[in-house]
């Protein structure tokens, strides 16, 4: 099979790194890559914004199947472009990836599906949203409707961080995702991420991971695209996994089927475990970065077919085999990230790949010999282990190998993993 992957940050040099192990695969491009897809993969000088170019290359290169790693293609419907040139394509239609490109639309299906999640107003203008934040409190939310770079969601502890996140979205820091609010109940509790493959009609749940959000340790600093994350998360017991798909994932399906835009791709669900159970906070329509990084080094089954699949509606029958280790990714940042960062520094060789070490490239080119940065968020250094503190150690000790004065990152990924297996140590 000949594929092309689209996109060019760190999940997709993880998708790319899995599915050129696949037995079914004859050619693997990546468009527009980075300079580690660039090593399992023949990069490709393609903007996915540019639907007609995305097609007219897997024409002419006999492309059996795409795949599309980033939101805003997703969301922009370059996969409604790919089938109706009747190749196909993993990705939900942009009709369907209205469940990440529209916070308020994921909100109203939750209403009509009766799919636990935080409760909401919806604004359309500063004023009145304002007025609303002034008698509701804090802690409270803020979420630019749209698509905003994993950057659009404020979790005010007070009404003046409030005030400006609503004053920030109304006055174009987000452009047209930011034209309308959405304002939430805070939720207590704790986090976790968990992935379904969806092709219409079936699911095949996946993985569970946890990612860290804030850029600095303690989870202090801005909000950014992830620092981290590992795989499984602890916090998702057999028991809250049933529980999210009886509740969460399987009322959603069938919602978007009954309204005829039936949803076929990944299905991440970010969610908040509350006393009372995991309740909704967001869906994506795509992979989560970095999430996917430890995700696929515990995945045994071959990604190329459980994608085709999925893409296909043929997932009756398949399943999904994981290793039994924990999974750790650390990301490597240029100083400055989510703010202003400089590109171009050279990183000096990075540690030797094990079947327990691998380093993903996000942010990163090819000047020859040479590696650079090209980006904020720069290098994801993974690693399995027997226990998440283990997986830590092996990506910890192989960051302190990488020369790289220019980037920094957090030194407390999978802290609320480590903390558990500490306090079950002590208790057995």
């Amino acid at each position: 099979m000949r594929v092309l992957l689209i996109g060019s940050g760190g999940r997709e040099h993880a998708l790319a790194w899995k599915l050129a192990q696949s037995l079914m695969l004859e050619k693997l491009y990546v468009a527009p890559g980075n300079g580690g897809t660039s090593e399992v993969a023949e990069n490709v000088l393609l903007d996915p914004a540019d639907h007609a170019a995305v097609v007219g290359f897997a024409k002419a290169n006999a492309v059996d199947f795409v795949v599309i790693g980033p939101d805003a293609p997703v969301v922009a419907g370059l996969g409604d472009d790919v089938r109706a040139a009747g190749i196909a394509c993993f990705g939900p239609s942009k009709a369907a990836a209205q469940l990440e490109g529209s916070k308020s639309f994921t909100k109203a299906l939750c209403d009509e599906m009766g799919i636990p999640t935080a409760a909401y107003r919806k604004f359309e203008a500063e004023a009145p949203a304002l007025t609303y934040l002034r008698g509701h409190g804090t802690p409270i939310v803020i979420k630019a409707d749209g698509l905003a770079l994993g950057k659009g969601v404020t979790v005010a502890m007070t009404v003046d961080e409030a005030e400006r996140a609503i004053a920030g979205c109304f006055a174009g820091q987000f452009g047209a995702s930011g034209a309308s609010v959405v304002i939430e109940d805070f939720l207590e509790g704790e986090e976790a991420s968990f992935f379904v493959l969806c092709d219409g009609e079936r699911t095949l749940p996946l993985a569970t991971a946890q990612d860290h959000k804030r850029a600095f340790d303690g989870d202090m600093g801005p909000n950014t695209g992830g620092m981290g994350a590992y795989s499984p998360a602890a916090v998702m017991t057999p028991e809250l996994i049933e529980r999210t798909m009886r509740e969460i994932i399987e009322p959603t399906v069938r919602g978007m089927r009954a309204r005829g835009t039936p949803y076929q791709g990944v299905l991440f669900a970010g969610l908040m475990i509350t006393r009372e159970g995991p309740k909704l906070i967001e869906y994506n329509a795509r992979f989560g970065d970095p999430e996917t990084q430890p995700m696929v080094l515990r995945l045994e089954s071959d990604l190329l077919e459980l994608l085709h699949a999925t893409a296909t509606g043929n997932l009756a029958g398949k399943t999904a085999t994981w290793r039994p280790e924990a999974a750790l990714t650390v990301v490597v940042a240029a100083k400055g990230y989510p703010g202003h960062y400089e590109k171009g520094s050279l990183i000096g060789p990075l540690p030797a790949e094990t079947e327990s070490l691998k380093v993903f490239h996000a942010g990163t080119k090819r000047d020859g010999e040479r590696l650079l940065s090209n980006g904020g968020r720069v290098l994801n250094v993974t690693a399995l282990g027997g226990t998440v503190a283990e997986a830590k150690e092996r990506a910890d000790a192989a960051i302190g190998m990488i020369d790289w004065p220019e980037g920094f990152c957090r030194h407390d990924i999978g802290w609320r993993a480590i903390l558990r297996e500490r306090n079950a140590q002590l208790d057995g």
